[in-house]
């Protein structure tokens, strides 16, 4: 990025999800651009910026963290929009929402695509007034923590289980070790960190924190004591790929369970976590309802949860929840990225069998199960079959419409190569996804 002179040049990281953002522009007159704080949505639609300059286009910049700015949007949106004119960048624009009546006015009189690109970060307390004011005039897209496939330059593209889409991999990605992975795991996904490498991790997420706690969570009626909130982050970070029990969160956390139940929904719709289904249909019986919960970030929850070093997180207790996270955090990016809904879920039974994740896509479920293994054996693949009968008409009584393929399987993993298990399921590096 351009830097005033006697200032360290921030290295810009191509982000996978340029193309969408530039082909969502083109589709509506407003884009939304949001996700968490600090994932670099801001300099994303700004190097965007620079790019539209070479075809003439001249977009103006405004933040509403500008006390000046945001207190003209708030009592004079229309002198505001004056001022600003389209094309523009608003950024942090849940700090003026009173703003989106009036920039549906304008687009519905110009309707010009790509006249508005705003970014935000409080995802819960926006949505609401972007369907009320935008609805049918604004493309969304949300943006992560930093992918493998942008920290490496290497091609992004929806995850799955498509043994020839690996194999095709195999020539564009470089294999990485244990340690390595771990490295990237304990680091995490904020680019900051993969930009300025003075950056120290821990200040780096102790301001990330409190940022968060003091800027969003004070903003909501909900959240009366910061500590608290803060004490059921760490709790939940410590729940990190487990189904939840929300009494559970609430007995570790010390807070009622509607309470516990209020306070996941803001880390939810904060981007700060994320919450897979269960895959459910009239053949299963027995499957068990609840979500399971990632965080997105892993060095997030590394910090909450105080560990010290890659190698200590490696060699502990939760070593093998946080690859289980950070291996569904990938792919769960790599579909937001490429402008669509995750198409996730899991399976868990009464039986206690369960599958880390599902891909259901085109009528076609691909299981995925997810071992720090570097060796997991067939074993690991064993419960796949309890999807056989969804695969079988007779199960819903003979209608062909209801039945469900069952795709090639993954078991990723630790495995330095790509390697079958069987006819119908792969050994999957991780490093390979």
């Amino acid at each position: 990025m351009l830097t005033r002179k006697g200032e360290i040049a921030m290295v810009y990281i191509k982000r996978a999800a340029e193309e969408t953002i530039e082909r969502v522009s083109k589709m509506f007159p407003v884009l939304l651009v949001t996700g968490p704080r600090q994932v670099g949505k801001t300099t994303l639609l700004q190097k965007l910026a620079e790019t539209e300059k070479q075809s003439g286009i001249e977009r103006k910049y405004v933040t509403l963290d500008d006390p000046d700015a945001r207190y003209l949007a708030k009592t004079d949106p229309a002198m505001f929009l004056q001022r600003y004119s389209p094309p523009v960048l608003i950024d942090e624009i849940q700090y003026a929402t009173e703003l989106l009546p009036y920039i549906k006015m304008r687009v519905d009189r110009s309707k010009r695509k790509g006249d508005f690109w705003l970014t935000g970060s409080q995802v819960f307390r926006l949505m609401e007034h972007v369907s009320e004011s935008l609805a049918g005039r604004v493309g969304i897209v949300n943006l992560l923590g930093l992918s493998d496939a942008e920290i490496c330059q290497t091609p992004s593209e929806p995850f799955s289980t498509d043994a020839e889409r690996l194999m095709n991999r195999l020539s564009v990605v470089k294999p990485r070790g244990l340690n390595e992975i771990y490295r990237r795991i304990f680091k995490g996904s904020m680019p900051e960190l993969y930009a300025d490498e003075n950056v120290d991790w821990e200040i780096y997420y102790r301001s990330y924190v409190d940022t968060y706690l003091q800027r969003d969570i004070r903003d909501l009626t909900q959240v009366a004591d910061e500590m608290q909130f803060y004490n059921f982050m760490t709790v939940a970070a410590a729940h990190t790929s487990k189904p939840v029990v929300y009494e559970e969160l609430a007995n570790a956390a010390g807070v009622t369970a509607p309470t516990a139940k209020k306070w996941l929904s803001i880390l939810v719709s904060s981007h700060i976590a994320a919450l897979v289904q269960p895959y459910y249909n009239n053949v299963l019986k027995r499957v068990v309802k609840m979500p399971l919960l990632h965080f997105l970030d892993t060095g997030l929850a590394a910090y909450l949860l105080k560990w010290g070093s890659p190698e200590a997180l490696e060699r502990g207790a939760m070593s093998g929840a946080f690859f289980e996270s950070y291996v569904f955090s990938e792919i769960y990016k790599s579909y937001l990225n490429a402008g669509k809904e995750p198409p996730v879920f899991y399976y868990r039974d009464k039986d206690q069998k369960e599958i880390d994740l599902l891909i259901y896509q085109d009528g076609v479920l691909s299981p995925v199960e997810i071992k720090k293994a570097a060796s997991p054996g067939s074993a690991a693949v064993k419960n796949f079959t309890v999807l056989e009968p969804i695969a079988k008409p007779k199960a819903f009584g003979g209608l062909e419409t209801l039945k469900t393929e069952i795709g090639t399987g993954n078991v990723i993993c630790m495995a330095e190569d790509l390697l079958p298990v069987d006819e119908k399921n792969w050994f999957v590096p991780v490093w390979l996804i």
